[in-house]
């Protein structure tokens, strides 16, 4: 890993620090308040990923409350929260049911060291190539994903969940206009569960989701032959783990980083969550990444801003459902569901949507933010939208830039100059040998290239077809004009290609 300069130690200096926290009694609360609502929220989503990648649910639940703790040591991104995630549940799915928990344990094991080995690499540094509009259609499409994903606690329940649910989200918006001193979510699951107990309403809760531990997670070394078949079976689910997770948490990283106004460590974010991933499977987790919904409700919802707030969110998780089980599994699934419906709303980019904002905006980046949003609902997979998105921007790029090169002709005495505009690049440069009037022209023939560059060897491989079509004719090419780039690469590659 290369050292930090000065300059980026300050540049990725956490704003508040934790000292900072520490020394003011307000933004201390804050920050163990928030952690508190994130701790509860973890639960229910532990509980469901749980059952999704086919394994116990206590398995997700110390995933969580691992990862938590051990990236709000390790990780670049203060504030944001790494859990077991819907996503990571979806890849690592198949290998439970099929090989049994000591294959699944070794794969979250070997993803974790997979990321270790990317972050190392560099691979954050990919994230610069994605485009703002494939951002946008990220967060939207995970908006509609967090809401979606509570219809099940909605659907086929008794009638007085709606009014619960209904009364969770008018605490959260009124709550904020009396005191922002203590987290609005937080007071709407006390004020939704107290009525429910008080009056003895029959819903859903918490502890119909799944049973919860009742001790500490114990060292777990999975028993399995150490073989290049058992790396063929588990390093494809491993790397799919791998890459999802940490292009779930860079996202979500880049996106709390705009909510917060500062920067963090994308590199350091990459390795750490590897290290998250190795710890929890060594201790019996499912492993996981960023999760978006309750790190926004940890920084958006709550104002989270420092570490502090992740790691009472891990240890929260864990002294509730092992210390106080009982009383967390009477929490309504009403009251966390208007939580995760407000943090749905919140997430959203409306602006992106506004009739304003739609007629100003070009059409190719509405259509990269329509198609991320499509492709991840369609696939289930942020991973799969994001990559896609990023592919559509290409191509749409590609073919905008390809238009702007242009050709024109000059004729003087015996010579004819062709002056050619733009970035040359295969887009560009396979239709270039048609523009040439070859039989028309004088016996010499000047290109000038003062006001293009050559990007690949396809545009060094046309221009050589021009200059052998122009000699076939006994016509002499001359070209002028290439910067020292555009040089160097026609220097190496020309006449090479035949």
């Amino acid at each position: 890993m290369s050292a930090l300069t000065v300059d980026d130690r300050a540049r990725y200096r956490a704003k508040p620090s934790v000292l900072d926290a520490l020394k003011s009694p307000r933004m201390l609360t804050r920050e163990v308040l928030a952690g508190l609502v994130v701790g509860l929220a973890l639960i229910p989503e532990a509980i469901a990923f749980s059952v999704i990648a086919g394994v116990d649910p206590k398995v997700g639940l110390f995933s969580s409350f691992i990862m938590a703790v051990s990236i709000a040591f390790l990780g670049g991104r203060p504030a944001m929260v790494t859990a077991a995630t819907g996503a990571v549940a979806l890849v690592i799915a198949p290998v439970a049911p099929t090989y049994g928990m000591d294959y699944f344990i070794a794969t979250v094991i070997l993803a974790g060291i997979f990321q270790v080995i990317l972050g190392v690499l560099g691979v954050a540094k990919l994230m610069r190539f994605i485009p703002r509009s494939v951002m946008v259609g990220f967060v939207n499409a995970l908006a509609i994903f967090v809401f979606s994903s509570q219809f099940p606690q909605l659907i086929d329940v008794p009638w007085l969940v709606y009014p619960l649910v209904a009364l969770g989200i008018l605490v959260m918006i009124v709550m904020p206009r009396i005191t922002k001193i203590v987290p609005a979510p937080l007071v709407s699951v006390i004020i939704v569960t107290a009525v429910v107990l008080t009056m003895g309403i029959a819903v859903p809760t918490v502890g119909d989701q799944g049973e919860l531990p009742r001790s500490l997670p114990s060292l777990f070394l999975p028993d399995i032959p150490w073989t290049w078949e058992t790396f063929g079976i588990i390093a494809p689910f491993a790397l799919g783990v791998a890459l999802v997770g940490l292009m779930e948490s860079l996202l979500t990283a880049k996106l709390v980083d705009e909510i917060t106004d500062t920067h963090s460590n994308k590199t350091r974010e990459s390795w750490a969550q590897g290290v998250a991933n190795m710890l929890s499977g060594f201790f019996g987790g499912m492993g996981g990444c960023a999760v978006i919904g309750q790190t926004m409700i940890g920084v958006k919802a709550s104002g989270a801003r420092t570490r502090i707030s992740t790691f009472c969110a891990g240890i929260f998780l864990f002294v509730l459902v092992v210390v106080f089980g009982d009383f967390v599994g009477t929490i309504p699934m009403a009251a966390l569901v208007a939580v995760m419906i407000m943090v749905a709303i919140g997430a959203f980019d409306w602006h992106s949507v506004k009739p304003s904002t739609l007629k100003r905006m070009p059409k190719s980046e509405t259509f990269v933010m329509i198609a991320t949003v499509v492709l991840v609902l369609l696939t289930h997979n942020l991973a799969i939208g994001v990559v896609g998105g990023v592919l559509v921007a290409s191509v749409l790029f590609v073919r905008r830039v390809a238009h702007f090169v242009s050709v024109s002709r000059t004729v003087s005495g015996d010579s004819v100059t062709y002056t050619v505009t733009g970035e040359l690049f295969f887009a560009s440069s396979n239709d270039l040998t048609t523009l040439f009037s070859y039989s028309e022209d004088p016996s010499r023939v000047v290109v000038d290239l003062s006001g293009s560059h050559i990007w690949d060897a396809s545009t060094v491989a046309a221009l050589d077809a021009i200059e052998t079509k122009y000699a076939g004719m006994g016509k002499t090419v001359e070209i002028v004009g290439m910067n020292e780039s555009s040089q160097r690469m026609r220097g190496r590659l020309t006449g090479g290609f035949e």
